[in-house]
């Protein structure tokens, strides 16, 4: 939102804490945010919106049929976790999630994978400094289409038809966005592919790529089939610089990628609309985790990470560097790990120490 001249530009967050640790990890953000805007004299103004698994079972939607354009003025979107045992993963999904990142064009979720000082990776030889890559997962067509549908039901012969979806358009402008952010950082492009196998989509995904990276001669590019590349990130995780992959395969990379680097409690993701036309949205990739909610011992790096993203998206990269480089010293210290990290900490804790670090 544009401000007179000479006070500081306001920005609209529209907040959504969702189920289980998404309201405690989302409060710890908010807090994080609230020290680090003050720091730089940014303004948040937030609107809170109750949207879950618990509204669904209330009121039999997970938002109201008004949600979208509520969300519409915001310039992004700070979420927590959505899912709750009762209400079916396709139902917390498809009636939140799926419809925001669809009816608001954020076609890049982006991942970025670290290992930090004072991280234990379950993968020998994944260093702190060593692996730092990203992850830029397709996030609106591909395999996760509503084409398809159930036929015969409840009959021997019963169907389940599911349709993947790839168009000129959405893979042209996922790949040119994971060749401009190579360009900023090390140069090195990974596709993932399995050509050899899909004998449509993935040979089309190929082509595409192929064409795209002739505008992008700076970067250096391979193809990998996915069950080789997802041995390869265990393998050698530091060999990777960014890696582009359709919705599925982008998916599963990057919960595989975020265990190498030694905790899913610390994936930040953004679901991002480059042209900005639309609000982009960010949040941690952990889920609603009801087996320790209310029990103040989740994670919150994952939402604070988040925080730091999508402060950077709105234009602040000074105030994102001054909360990572928060998360870097509360890691490094282990009195202020979570359980997740092998720790003792809790969310109260970490919480605090990032804030002690934002001074």
């Amino acid at each position: 939102m544009a401000s007179a001249i000479g006070e500081p530009e306001v920005h609209r967050i529209a907040v959504i804490p969702g189920d289980g640790i998404g309201t405690e990890v989302i409060a710890a953000a908010r807090q994080v945010l609230d020290a680090v805007t003050e720091r730089h004299g940014i303004v948040l103004e937030y609107e809170e919106f109750d949207w879950s698994c618990q509204r669904y079972l209330a009121e039999g939607a997970m938002m109201p049929a008004d949600g979208l354009d509520r969300l519409r003025p915001a310039d992004a979107i700070l979420l927590g976790a959505v899912g709750w045992p009762g209400v079916p993963d396709h139902i917390s999904l498809w009636g939140l999630l799926i419809p925001i990142r669809r009816s608001f064009r954020q076609y890049v979720n982006l991942r970025p994978i670290r290992v930090f000082e004072g991280v234990a990776s379950p993968v020998r030889g994944a260093r702190p400094g060593e692996v730092d890559f990203v992850v830029v997962r397709e996030n609106v067509e591909g395999e996760y289409s509503e084409i398809g549908g159930r036929f015969n039901r409840g009959f021997p012969d019963e169907q389940a038809v599911q349709e993947a979806v790839f168009t000129r358009v959405g893979v042209s402008r996922i790949v040119d966005y994971a060749f401009s952010l190579a360009r900023t950082r090390r140069s090195y492009l990974t596709s993932a592919t399995k050509s050899n196998g899909i004998v449509h989509t993935m040979p089309f995904w190929d082509q595409v790529v192929a064409e795209r990276a002739a505008g992008f001669p700076d970067v250096r590019w391979d193809a990998e089939h996915i069950d080789a590349l997802a041995a390869k990130l265990v393998l050698q995780p530091d060999r990777f610089d960014v890696i582009v992959g359709s919705n599925l395969f982008g998916d599963i990379l990057s919960d595989l990628a975020a265990a190498v680097a030694g905790s899913i409690g610390i994936a930040p993701s953004a679901n991002l609309d480059p042209t900005r036309t639309h609000p982009s949205m960010f949040e941690p990739v952990h889920g609603s985790a009801p087996d320790i909610a209310g029990q103040g011992v989740a994670n919150p790096l994952g939402a604070v990470w988040s925080a730091a993203m999508m402060l950077e998206h709105l234009g602040h990269p000074d105030a994102a560097a001054d909360v990572v480089a928060a998360m870097e010293a509360c890691l490094a210290d282990p009195a202020t790990r979570t359980r997740d990290l092998g720790g003792a900490a809790g969310t109260r804790e970490v919480t605090d120490a990032l804030l002690a670090q934002l001074g």
